[in-house]
């Protein structure tokens, strides 16, 4: 059984591009900064009866080579009162993946009004919505005892990839969070789903990922 506390499972995008061949991935550490602001505070909440999900959106430009996210848009989880969300956690991934999945704070089914605004903001800043981001936070240190057996990391679980080949995005990056001698560490990684055509669960292809660095304010 997965343990994964936040794992994307957002309706199909209203549109998307293709993913480029052998891409890399080039991050704004402004959009990521902005992310982990938002995962620290749900970290910073977690328990071992809700063990909150953290998810955005990544909108930004997808060349012949490269993804360059420029910005992380977030909305609401409609985990529990969206229909298909409901028919997919109770049909599909309880089933599958097991009954932690019954917890109502795990997992994450975006907002389809807030999917739809996310995908108009990127079509007037002439970006692209690429994906998505999500937060594994170290529940095999701090979760309950059933959990310990289960290390999380950057890298995806069972059920992320059979998410993200459900969503179909090109780009998805998982953001690994824990807490150690009273700060916060992360490391973060980029996934593309197997290509179409290819058998359910055959895997995702882990990706080159750079986070742009500042050397001063401003830069």
């Amino acid at each position: 059984m997965t343990t994964t506390t936040a794992a994307c499972a957002p309706p199909p995008a209203p549109a998307r591009c293709g993913a480029p061949t052998a891409a890399t991935v080039l991050i704004d550490d402004q959009a990521l900064g902005a992310f982990l602001t938002v995962a620290v505070g749900a970290y910073r909440r977690l328990t071992a009866e809700t063990p909150l999900p953290c998810f955005a959106l990544l909108l930004g430009q997808a060349e012949a080579a490269t993804f360059h996210v420029r910005r992380v848009v977030f909305g609401r989880n409609a985990r529990t009162r969206d229909p298909a969300a409901r028919r997919e956690f109770s049909e599909t991934i309880v089933p599958r993946f097991g009954p932690a999945y019954e917890n109502e704070h795990r997992g994450w089914w975006m907002d389809s009004a807030d999917l739809l605004k996310a995908a108009r903001q990127a079509e007037e800043a002439g970006l692209d919505l690429l994906g998505s981001i999500h937060m594994h936070p170290d529940w095999h240190r701090i979760g309950p005892p059933s959990a310990r057996a289960h290390v999380l990391s950057e890298r995806p679980t069972p059920m992320d990839r059979h998410l993200f080949e459900q969503a179909g995005w090109p780009l998805n990056l998982i953001c690994y969070l824990e807490h150690r001698a009273g700060a916060f560490f992360h490391s973060l990684a980029a996934w593309t789903p197997s290509p179409p055509g290819a058998p359910e669960g055959a895997g995702c292809t882990g990706l080159d990922l750079r986070v742009r660095t500042s050397t001063r304010p401003g830069t």
